[in-house]
């Protein structure tokens, strides 16, 4: 049995990953020939073109892209077993990229960070805060959090904490438009959105065997909870946002809940990583860090 062209699919990742042959020599420490050499021997020996080559443009062909993550894959793999291997009896050294909502991120991941920090300070943190649904794989991510309703895929994930969500409203608001009794009366008043989903947005509530769906509509939709704010504190409109966001506003009544008695379907914060089962040490430490710092309590720092 052949065995697999382990360098020439460690190549072909780099070069996916910095857009040129020339680039990914230079990071490999190696020649543009020798790059060339192992994806043409790669290419050869898959029957399949993998890059598009002009003269300004490298870009993958539809076999390139199929195969892009899978190479990845190896390569971190093969990273990761070197590193384990040498962090066994050493302490974690090195930078770990971790990649956390922004409102969340801010408020209870960086505090997180900071004290991690101080009991490893052989570790780098390089801390990325989005809302967008990144590609941990593709964009290198050791480590992500995420709170969401998440969907089938290969990462690995670890489900932390619950995550509560409140249905709530400015007292103006209430006061001018009336306080809906009923999840259907919803449909009736102006609903403030979040489209960064990756499923039809909607809400959901139950109370006892009765479940109500409805899709939210009104005056502003915006991909971070924490931007609705403004526009719920004026009496806009009413939204449904996790306790972290607005637990601050309920407290000092700037905010009230509406529809207490039904319990709102909530989401959970997540921690995902990359297919695999070998990472380096610096990484399961913060794995395991985080893991106990927001297991069953996500919404406080």
């Amino acid at each position: 049995m052949m065995l697999p062209d382990f360098e020439a699919w460690a190549i072909f990742a780099s070069v996916v990953e910095h857009r040129s042959f020339s680039s990914a020599a230079q990071a490999l420490g190696t020649s543009k020939a020798t790059v060339s050499k192992a994806i043409s021997r790669l290419e050869a020996r898959l029957g399949a073109t993998l890059f598009h080559r002009t003269s300004r443009r490298l870009t993958l062909t539809e076999s390139g892209t199929a195969l892009a993550e899978r190479a990845a894959r190896i390569l971190a793999e093969a990273r990761d077993a070197e590193e384990m291997a040498r962090d066994a009896n050493s302490t974690p050294t090195g930078r770990v990229r971790l990649a956390a909502p922004m409102t969340f991120g801010l408020s209870r991941v960086a505090p997180a960070v900071a004290d991690f920090l101080a009991l490893y300070p052989g570790i780098e943190i390089d801390l990325t805060l989005s809302d967008a649904s990144t590609d941990i794989v593709a964009e290198g991510i050791d480590v992500a959090l995420r709170i969401a309703d998440l969907p089938d895929s290969s990462l690995r994930a670890r489900r932390l904490a619950p995550v509560a969500l409140h249905l709530v409203a400015a007292p103006a608001y209430l006061e001018k438009h009336g306080r809906p009794e009923h999840p259907a009366d919803l449909a009736h008043h102006a609903c403030l959105a979040y489209t960064n989903v990756t499923r039809p947005y909607v809400w959901q509530f139950r109370r006892g065997q009765e479940e109500v769906v409805i899709r939210p509509s009104g005056p502003m939709c915006t991909d971070n909870g924490e931007a609705m704010l403004p526009a719920l504190r004026a009496g806009l409109g009413l939204t449904r946002l996790p306790d972290f966001i607005v637990d601050k506003d309920l407290a000092n009544g700037t905010l009230v809940r509406v529809l207490e008695d039904w319990e709102e379907t909530g989401i959970a914060l997540h921690l995902l990583t990359p297919p695999g089962t070998l990472r380096p040490a610096r990484v399961e430490a913060l794995i395991e860090f985080l893991t106990e710092r927001f297991r069953h309590r996500a919404a406080r720092a």
